[in-house]
């Protein structure tokens, strides 16, 4: 994540505020205590473990919902607010995380098992979660390329590995139950380091067209004068598309070749 807004600064000429390198590092430290407090995976070790706990009603439930969540986001939210909001391609790369994540986990059963000569070519269980492999991770590359064309990376990044994790520990927690285990003490752990998360996507989210740094802070603050607002080139270029600007009155982007 820290890399990312690094390169992007340096590479691609977006700039990460204040508040936005504060959110950063809240969500890397929230992330970290979740994964502190998560207890240890639940040991799996044949594909008929891992299928039988698949047919589980309470993960069955669980994916349907995020299936249900995710055709929301890419029939209806997508078309309309996608270019906008930088949640909405975020999300569903994210929930489709779930199922590539859970795929990965019984394809690595699975290349143990063929490995120790065990007939796993056979199981259906082991295609069926190749094609589900790549399904998912086809639909996560398009719709984070998506986002990366319109948003600034510094910022699809950060977001993106915040609610990427999320994801990946709750489907974690449900299909194996962890929570079975849970002490109090990760309990109340979990939770609040999943805040912390939160706090900083919304400070990621909520405040990335202000410019604050730490040269002009101490002016801000004394002279109590509204933040000046930095806009994004790719944002510019979509509100002029989406305005009622007449196109004799829209700004004029010459492109110039070497």
């Amino acid at each position: 994540v820290l890399c990312s807004a690094i390169l992007s600064s340096y590479l691609l000429g977006e700039r990460l505020n204040l508040l936005g390198k504060l959110g950063c590092m809240l969500s890397l430290v929230g992330s970290t205590v979740m994964v502190i407090h998560a207890p240890e995976d639940e040991e799996v070790t044949t594909l008929d473990e891992m299928s039988s706990k698949l047919k589980e009603p309470g993960f069955l439930a669980y994916a349907g919902i995020l299936l249900a969540l995710c055709f929301l986001f890419i029939f209806y939210l997508s078309p309309r607010y996608g270019h906008s909001n930088i949640l909405i391609y975020l999300t569903i790369c994210s929930v489709i995380g779930a199922f590539s994540v859970s795929s990965v986990k019984g394809l690595g059963i699975a290349i143990k098992g063929f490995f120790a000569g065990q007939p796993v070519l056979q199981h259906p269980l082991t295609w069926i979660l190749v094609i589900i492999l790549v399904a998912s991770i086809t639909t996560q590359i398009n719709y984070l390329n998506k986002s990366l064309d319109i948003f600034n990376t510094s910022l699809v990044f950060p977001i993106y590995y915040v609610l990427f994790t999320t994801i990946v520990i709750t489907t974690s927690i449900i299909l194996f139950k962890e929570w079975v285990s849970m002490t109090v003490v990760d309990i109340i752990g979990t939770v609040c380091g999943f805040l912390t998360i939160i706090l900083g996507v919304f400070l990621l989210h909520a405040f990335k067209d202000m410019d604050v740094s730490l040269g002009n802070l101490p002016q801000v603050l004394q002279s109590g004068q509204q933040v000046p607002v930095t806009r994004d080139d790719k944002n510019i270029l979509i509100e002029v598309e989406n305005s009622s600007i007449t196109p004799e009155d829209k700004p004029k982007v010459f492109m110039i070749y070497t």
